[in-house]
């Protein structure tokens, strides 16, 4: 056998999920921005699944007004992306501190950020408090078509990140069957 046992606080490590992500909020005329790696995406329907909690500002705005925006930053923000989790709203404009640019929303008043690939407006479905888990459905979704295809990154759970290869491997017709209309 050539398993060799490691720690089982390792295990997230091999499953993080999906591009780190951006989620702003607003409360009143202040913006905010949070990033976070763990999230998931619950089904077909716009249903999203992000780990967060009352330790973060952001979550407190967002359980207050009921929604956000997820934006999908690509691999040349990284830098950004980390130091944005790293200070915290209550000190830092952070549209401001790093350079982003807040655009309006059509059905939240939490702003889309320019600089990413995609913007998602949600709303706050439920909280699974004892998991830190906030249930969100995605009502609007904005691509900047410029910036589609650019590579996105992927925290590995251990301050690295993997970003996004070029190849993409198409099994599209295999899965035919069980790709929802209109995807």
């Amino acid at each position: 056998m050539a398993f060799t046992e490691i720690s089982i606080k390792k295990a997230f490590t091999f499953l993080e999920p999906g591009p780190v992500i951006l989620v702003t909020t607003k409360e009143g005329d202040k913006n905010n921005i949070m990033t976070i790696s763990w999230h998931m995406v619950m089904d077909f329907a716009p249903h999203i699944a992000i780990s967060t909690g009352a330790w973060n500002h952001s979550f407190t705005t967002m359980m207050k007004t009921k929604e956000c925006v997820i934006a999908i930053p690509d691999a040349d923000m990284i830098e950004k992306v980390i130091r944005i989790g790293t200070v915290s709203g209550t000190e830092v404009d952070k549209f401001k501190e790093f350079g982003l640019t807040p655009l309006p929303a059509k059905s939240v008043k939490a702003p889309l950020i320019d600089e990413c690939i995609a913007c998602i407006e949600c709303k706050v479905e439920d909280y699974i408090e004892k998991h830190g888990i906030v249930v969100l459905e995605g009502i609007r979704l904005w691509l900047d078509q410029d910036k589609k295809g650019k590579p996105t990154f992927h925290a590995n759970g251990d301050g690295t990140f993997t970003v996004d290869s070029d190849k993409v491997l198409n099994y599209r017709s295999m899965m035919e069957k069980w790709i929802p209309e209109g995807v």
